[in-house]
């Protein structure tokens, strides 16, 4: 089994042996061709990444780990209620387990810039980065504020203060506190200028940590790019009209060109779309009509109502970038996995901690479509699977909700989303998905 975890860790850990200071490498730091404002994407995983884990982890380690926090993931999105031109930033896979999302960005902040190394979260708001003296923080590259000519705090009686979440009053400052995945922060809510590839926003709203407990939190901060007020589509709006799209590479990729590309320029003209819903449950999150499951060629008999967009209790489907492996109701999941497993002709079946439909011999997986309002998504096996690659084991990379939560969210992940490019066009409320190698 020892080869098989060193395998599987190669997998999930990209090619790389050692790791690439992403802040020195030219392929990390080199834009997207597309355009000089494109964000590279980096998998937290990827030879990009300061955050990669410990060679010593196992594969199985890091992939129940990734779940685990899948778990505490999706436990939030189910509890809480989340309070014209064109820029692509380059995404890339990190390095360290981190709770979610599992894609970061490289950003700079303040005047002179700071480089931050921000994990990018499409069901989350706020932005936030670890400040000079932060109690608990992890990282030692912080946000040093003093040095900053640009930075402001902002006081109790500035609206955003009344938008953030959980904020009081701590003598004339406002400050925040939220839970993330397993962790907690303490943040006064502040301003300074946020540049995104060649484009500088100023007085761009964000929380400067003062204070975090647990281990979760993304050791560089979180840019949030979900739907509400302080979100980077809404606080950008004149510049990016609340359009972006982004394609997320897989761990393993040594391409380096997975983006996130902000605004209504650039982006595909030919890319078959659904309607954006919007869920007052949970505003923030981006939601669809998933309408099906088809496994091969035979749509799985699920039920209406495990599918259905519910406005009272915030059902439905939404694509989020920072879960990992796919989550669906359970009458949705039950059915998706047994039709698979009859495909596989009824092959001995295993399990590996939550993934209950793995395999030891090697397996000729069926394409699955996710069937939309107004279009189909077919996701070929390299979307559906997780496996070792001396072929040792081999799983389906999607999961039910846990006992713990009663969830009534059916989440696209990110590994499914992998090598598609997803927009997110607020103003036409839509949501497209072209397939796209980024990888």
């Amino acid at each position: 089994m020892t080869a098989f975890f060193i395998s599987l860790l190669f997998l999930l850990s990209g090619t790389a042996a050692h790791v690439i200071n992403p802040n020195h490498h030219p392929k990390c730091l080199v834009p997207n061709r597309v355009s000089t404002s494109t964000i590279p994407l980096f998998h937290v995983h990827s030879p990009c990444s300061a955050f990669r884990p410990p060679d010593s982890l196992s594969w199985e380690h890091t992939v129940l780990e990734l779940q685990a926090q899948d778990n505490l993931r999706l436990e939030q999105l189910t509890r809480t209620r989340p309070t014209a031109k064109k820029s692509v930033v380059p995404l890339a896979p990190g390095r360290q387990i981190i709770q979610s999302p599992t894609y970061i960005a490289r950003v700079q902040i303040g005047t002179p810039a700071q480089v931050m190394l921000m994990a990018i979260d499409t069901s989350n708001d706020m932005a936030w980065v670890p400040c000079l003296a932060c109690v608990g923080c992890s990282s030692p590259v912080v946000f040093d504020n003093s040095k900053s000519s640009t930075f402001a705090s902002l006081g109790c009686q500035a609206a955003q203060c009344q938008q953030a979440p959980t904020s009081t009053c701590s003598g004339s400052s406002c400050i925040f506190n939220m839970t993330y995945g397993g962790s907690s922060l303490a943040a006064s809510l502040s301003q300074d200028v946020l540049t995104v590839a060649t484009d500088a926003i100023t007085g761009y709203t964000f929380g400067c940590i003062q204070k975090a407990t647990g281990t979760s939190l993304p050791p560089q901060g979180l840019l949030g790019l979900g739907r509400g007020s302080l979100s980077l589509p809404s606080q950008s709006q004149n510049l990016y009209q609340s359009t972006f799209s982004y394609c997320l590479p897989s761990p393993k990729s040594t391409n380096f060109s997975g983006s996130l590309r902000l605004g209504p320029v650039g982006q595909p003209k030919r890319i078959k779309s659904t309607p954006l819903l919007k869920n007052p449950v949970r505003p923030s999150l981006y939601y669809v009509n998933l309408l099906g499951i088809r496994v091969g060629s035979k749509v799985v008999n699920i039920p209406a109502s495990a599918l259905a967009f519910n406005t009272t209790n915030g059902g439905g489907t939404i694509f989020d970038s920072g879960t990992v492996y796919t989550r669906l109701v359970a009458p949705a999941y039950a059915a998706v996995r047994d039709e698979f497993r009859r495909r596989m002709r009824n092959a001995n079946v295993t399990s590996l901690g939550g993934f209950d439909t793995c395999y030891t011999v090697p397996i000729a997986a069926p394409t699955m479509t996710l069937i939309f309002e107004g279009m189909n998504v077919t996701l070929p096996a390299e979307n559906l699977l997780i496996h070792s690659t001396a072929g040792s084991i081999t799983c389906l990379a999607m999961a039910g909700a846990p006992d713990n939560v009663n969830s009534v969210v059916n989440v696209i992940a990110s590994m499914q989303q992998q090598n598609h490019r997803v927009l997110i066009d607020v103003p036409n409320s839509r949501l497209g998905v072209a397939r796209e190698t980024c990888s």
